[in-house]
């Protein structure tokens, strides 16, 4: 979950109040946030200050900067009424037309404007790290939706949102005073800490969006930079703020989220100017700032939550969470969810809200009417008990990654990735995570591996799931649990391996079959390209082939960088259920 950072002395002179760290921590658990941390950070100037890092829903999109959190907490305490937002209606709204030529980059594009903003350097900074947030979070790091801000006095509409050749766009970036095309941007920024990450979102595209002005002022290359032309400073009165998209709806939230938790500081408090959007010939306004109506029980409240209130004492709780509430004639009541709660989707959200309103620790343990009895589910039984009795015979358990990379599983086991049904992640962010384990002893060698500078023999197991590619299952894979341990040591320890073998099957209850027949286990020699040639062997029991053990192939221990033998076991448990 997204994490906040607030001065302390920025945050009580919001509440309006001094809190102790306790009672702020309180505060937060009663309105279902986690004071994380308390650290001391310095200032611009060198100050030491107290900053209090919250931990914040990730769906709470209204509640990742000050304004929006001191807002909440103060309408929790009731000490102000829910505010009511509303948009202005100017003589005349500011026009975005949009050229066709966005469709195959970039092709939604909305706005506002919030008029009379006084900003201080704190609301400033806010203003600003509230963008960030919106982009990490919501806009999946603007690949979704990207917001500029401009200073609306620099600039004159109607503005022009098309898209153009790189090298056909130039103008000076933000925080710059030299000119640039925009393919010129792309090596600059290349090794820029915070904007590299975006230039794959339009670095290979043929053409590249761009927002003009009336006088053809560039105000941005998004979801890059904006121009230093209609930077917003602390002087700044007007800011026009457009939001373009390729998710109409996350960049409808996004912009709802912006306007209305900085609209405090205009003016008029609360007021937002819509600009319309002009389209193929169709003509929009954003933001809509609409508010919707969800009719809900109260027994459908008191049965979920576990609480006994009456109709009106929920929608006093409900109005405490910024969800203004009445009582219906026939006892519903009628919930308003206004344009900051885009988290409400459901009845189930409200009534969630319904119990953090009312205190979770308020809510009465009871016994559940429903005669169920718990058990844990077989597989697991079984892994747990054979756990404690593989470390019991001398074995240390590894727990290692569900992901691993390709050659992990494929070339340094020395097998070919065609043929193992490995599910395949689509879009690794890393090597080291390409697809889903297949087998158990890739991670255990990986294992040793990182330790080998501990005292020999090592003596590793684990048991865990793997992942089979299955077309016959519902979702293409099934999941398979696996008893896997390895023996490293100067001498290969076969025998070692033999007899844990010989002693889960023991503790299995599965004989020894001395005739090879499907009344027990017996072991069959096998060829295995993971595996020395003539030292492997698979592992029957009841008429199946369970798994395989022998003495590893050298190109297998130097595939992973060992330098000793080592034999493997790696059975499949689920059989013996």
């Amino acid at each position: 979950m997204p994490t906040i950072s607030i001065k302390r002395e920025v945050l009580f002179q919001g509440l309006g109040q001094r809190y102790t760290e306790e009672e702020f921590d309180e505060l937060c658990f009663e309105f279902g946030l986690e004071l994380d941390e308390v650290v001391t950070e310095k200032d611009d100037n060198g100050k030491e200050e107290v900053v209090y890092k919250i931990e914040i829903g990730a769906n709470r999109y209204d509640l990742l900067c000050v304004e929006g959190l001191v807002r909440a907490l103060l309408v929790f305490q009731s000490k102000i009424s829910i505010p009511k937002y509303e948009l202005s209606k100017p003589g005349k709204l500011e026009r975005l037309e949009v050229d066709p030529s966005v469709d195959c980059v970039r092709p939604h594009v909305i706005g506002a404007v919030l008029r009379g903003v006084t900003f201080t350097k704190e609301r400033y900074d806010s203003f600003i790290e509230l963008q960030d947030k919106l982009h990490q979070n919501l806009a999946r790091k603007r690949t979704l939706a990207s917001v500029g801000t401009h200073d609306l006095d620099t600039i004159k509409g109607p503005f022009k949102y098309m898209a153009k050749a790189p090298k056909d766009i130039k103008f000076v970036p933000l925080n710059h005073t030299k000119e640039f095309t925009s393919a010129e941007l792309m090596e600059l920024y290349s090794t820029d800490s915070h904007l590299k990450a975006y230039l794959p979102i339009i670095r290979d595209s043929p053409v590249y969006p761009v927002i003009y002005d009336a006088n053809n002022v560039v105000l941005s290359l998004p979801p890059i930079t904006n121009s230093e032309h209609s930077k917003i400073t602390l002087k700044t009165k007007n800011v026009f703020i457009e939001c373009t998209c390729t998710d109409l709806t996350k960049g409808k939230v996004v912009l709802d989220t912006l306007v209305t938790m900085f609209s405090q500081y205009c003016t008029k408090p609360f007021s937002i100017e819509p600009v319309e959007t002009v389209s193929k010939g169709q003509t929009s306004v954003h933001p809509t700032l609409k508010y919707r109506t969800e009719t809900i029980k109260s027994e459908s409240v008191n049965g979920l939550v576990g609480v006994n209130q009456t109709p009106t004492e929920i929608a006093t709780l409900l109005s405490k969470m910024c969800l203004e509430s009445k009582v219906n004639k026939d006892n519903t009541i009628t919930v308003t969810i206004p344009p900051t709660r885009h988290d409400v989707i459901h009845p189930c959200d409200i009534y969630e809200d319904v119990a953090i309103a009312y205190g979770y620790n308020n809510i009465v343990k009871t016994t559940p009417q429903t005669l169920t009895v718990a058990q844990q589910l077989p597989i697991n039984k079984l892994t747990d008990q054979l756990r404690e009795s593989v470390a019991q015979s001398g074995f240390t358990e590894a727990l290692t990654f569900s992901l691993c990379s390709r050659d992990d599983v494929a070339a340094k086991m020395r097998k070919k990735i065609e043929n193992i049904p490995a599910v395949h992640i689509a879009n690794p962010k890393t090597l080291e995570f390409q697809v889903a384990r297949t087998a158990l002893l890739p991670g255990l060698l990986k294992t040793v591996q990182a330790n080998r500078k501990m005292p020999l023999p090592l003596k590793l197991f684990e048991i865990s799931d793997v992942v089979h590619k299955d077309l016959g299952t519902e979702v293409g894979a099934r999941n398979e649990r696996h008893l896997a341990a390895v023996f490293y040591n100067k001498t290969p320890g076969f025998e070692i391996i033999h007899g844990l073998l010989d002693r889960v099957m023991q503790l299995l209850e599965v004989p020894l079959s001395m005739d090879k027949s499907t009344s027990g286990y017996y072991l069959q020699s096998s060829e295995d390209a993971s595996y020395f040639p003539g030292r492997a062997a698979e592992i029957v029991a009841y008429g199946q082939v369970i798994g395989r053990l022998g003495v590893l192939h050298p190109e297998v221990i130097t595939g992973f960088d060992l330098n000793l033998p080592c034999s493997a076991l790696e059975i499949n448990i689920e059989p013996f259920l």
